[in-house]
């Protein structure tokens, strides 16, 4: 999508109810996915990052992907259907306000063992894909034997 329209508001809005997603891109060549913590600000993504394995650093100025999903919640019985938002855009160093911050919440207190560095990144979602899978609701989610 060019970058000049606003990303779909549906999917913007459901990455609102989930806290963590995965970023992807690559980094000397070889692929990596990364758990980030994200918000949304001003129609871009926000992530939260731990900066000790230098993930921050290989997005910056890159195009990178970033989805998330209730797969989770939803297996936990919480009744809606199941839902990921992936999205790619241009990824830079960013410094959050205080405000930006707070929304963040709680940073983990370690990652890998190594004590939790944060390093925050601003994406610009471009191309936004969303997918659902509904169910009936007297189908119950159970995990193969």
């Amino acid at each position: 999508m060019p970058s000049d329209e606003a990303p779909v508001p549906a999917a913007i809005e459901l990455l609102r109810r989930v806290p963590y997603g995965r970023l992807a891109t690559s980094m000397r060549a070889l692929p990596f996915l990364a758990v980030a913590r994200h918000i949304v600000s001003d129609g871009r993504i926000l992530l939260r990052m731990h900066s000790g394995f230098g993930y921050h650093e290989a997005c910056d100025g890159s195009v990178v992907a970033y989805g998330a999903d209730n797969y989770n919640a939803a297996s936990d019985g919480g009744g809606d259907g199941l839902w990921s938002v992936q999205f790619t855009g241009p990824a830079e160093i960013v410094h959050p306000c205080p405000e930006q911050r707070e929304l963040f919440g709680a940073a983990p207190v370690r990652a890998n063992g190594e004590p939790f560095a944060p390093a925050y990144l601003r994406v610009d979602p471009h191309f936004v894909t969303e997918h659902t899978l509904d169910f009936d609701a007297s189908q119950l989610v159970r995990h193969a034997a």
